[in-house]
């Protein structure tokens, strides 16, 4: 077997986004990301995070020069240093089933990672933000992934395991229908307690508004997640940035914020899953995609939402804010006769957060998706410690 660099190579940029396609082509729920949405990642020019860090990905080729394994390996210079030992990451990892090949790859990215000062490996994660292509499947192949979402071959655990990687920590996405969700008693009076409370308002989010809104987003995000493991404060520029990538999906029924006065002090972020498009575009997102994209968004194909980030301020939480916007959310849908979503996933509840999965559990979900996200300490001889928990 030979290890490739894909490098600049175009050919080889094909070999790595086609090595899927070929081994998830009798998943009857897999759906192809877009070729972009990988190929961003390893563009210095597209992808921010190349301003203080580094990528490299390679191709695995057996001896009739076809190719069997993917990887890829990068250094987030901002935060290795922040854990017990430098720490880099791995992911983008595919392969046929075969434990040696899989192992191949992991030694190719220790050995690069080692060779640039880095001791431990988090893996598979996404060389960007933790809401996409973040964590080993374990649980879920019987749905369909939400975008972004990751997807991989259930023989893989053994690989990771195997190799010596330990579970570093687990996220989770808890589903439920948005009408007829069975929440508990207690998060509907806590709601009920807030609405009576002049104090509070809540608004979906206004499209003619998002600058104001992105600075809201902004303010609550920095004093609710940026004291969470892995997350850093947003600036101005980051937060218009977001707002502007999601101004063609947003829905303004659906993303809610919560004020205290003219505080902003809450917010529920959902956006439609379009994976449910983009099972029909092939990977591919040229002229003619994002033709049939607008046509299928305009026709209302999509009929499950992504909660993909829920967040209050330290001052307010244990007030009744998080019972009152996540009903809120939900009551929009009741209250709308031509609301066309049933569902919502409510992506990325990390283990590491107790307080925030007691809550999501109470809301009339089910765990139905499951991830890993795993740790391979280098120096075999030091103690493995999992995430922190937060809260």
């Amino acid at each position: 077997m030979t290890i490739i660099e894909v490098a600049d190579d175009k050919k080889l940029q094909q070999e790595f986004l086609l090595l899927p396609v070929k081994l998830y082509a009798q998943d009857a729920n897999w759906i192809r990301p877009l070729d972009q949405d990988i190929e961003h990642t390893f563009d210095p020019k597209k992808n921010k995070y190349f301003k203080h860090g580094e990528a490299i990905r390679w191709i695995l080729k057996n001896s009739e020069d076809e190719t069997i394994g993917r990887v890829a390996a990068f250094i987030n210079h901002e935060t290795a240093n922040k854990e017990d030992q430098p720490t880099g990451g791995m992911g983008f990892f595919e392969c046929v089933e075969n434990e040696s090949a899989a192992f191949l790859l992991f030694e190719m990215c220790k050995k690069w990672l080692t060779s640039k000062g880095i001791e431990a490996m988090d893996g598979p994660i996404n060389f960007g933000e933790r809401d996409s292509f973040w964590g080993l499947m374990i649980k879920g192949w019987q749905y369909e992934p939400t975008y972004k979402m990751p997807w991989t071959k259930q023989y893989y655990i053994s690989f990771f395991e195997n190799f010596g990687f330990k579970d570093y920590f687990q996220q989770y996405i808890y589903v439920s229908p948005i009408r007829a969700a069975s929440v508990m008693a207690t998060v509907e009076d806590k709601a009920r307690k807030v609405y009576a409370n002049p104090e509070y308002t809540f608004r979906s989010i206004e499209k003619n508004k998002l600058t104001k809104y992105g600075e809201d987003f902004r303010t609550i995000f920095n004093e609710a997640w940026a004291k969470f493991p892995g997350v850093k404060e947003m600036n101005a520029e980051q937060a218009k940035s977001l707002v502007n990538t999601m101004k063609p999906i947003i829905d303004e029924q659906l993303t809610w914020f919560a004020y205290a006065g003219e505080r902003p002090i809450a917010f529920f972020i959902v956006i439609p899953d379009i994976n449910q498009i983009v099972k029909h575009l092939n990977g591919k997102f040229g002229v003619w995609e994002k033709l049939k994209f607008w046509l299928l968004l305009q026709r209302g194909v999509i009929n499950r939402t992504c909660g993909i980030i829920f967040g209050v301020v330290p001052d307010f939480q244990g007030k009744g804010i998080e019972s009152a916007i996540a009903l809120r959310f939900r009551q929009a849908g009741r209250d709308n006769p031509h609301y066309q979503y049933d569902t919502i996933d409510m992506n990325w509840v990390g283990d590491f957060n107790p307080k925030m999965n007691r809550f999501v559990s109470q809301l009339g979900t089910s765990r139905d998706k499951e991830f890993i996200t795993y740790r391979y300490l280098f120096d075999r001889t030091k103690e493995f410690k999992r995430c922190p928990r937060v809260g």
